[in-house]
């Protein structure tokens, strides 16, 4: 059950938080969708990462 929530919470905080750091981004500079998308795949990418990080360290794979 841990080892879903850690999975489930990276896969899902990382681009959530990058779509909320977008969005102020783009309110504060007027940019509508670029810093949202820039930041949205950013974190996509780091949730990514982080979850296959978490799951090589698990299975013990380097």
């Amino acid at each position: 059950m841990a080892i879903t929530s850690a999975i489930l919470s990276q896969l899902v905080g990382a681009p959530l938080v990058g779509i909320l750091i977008g969005r102020w981004l783009d309110q504060q500079f007027s940019t509508s969708p670029l810093f949202l998308v820039l930041t949205l795949l950013l974190g996509l990418g780091a949730g990514t990462y982080g979850t296959v990080h978490l799951i090589r360290e698990l299975t013990g794979d380097e």
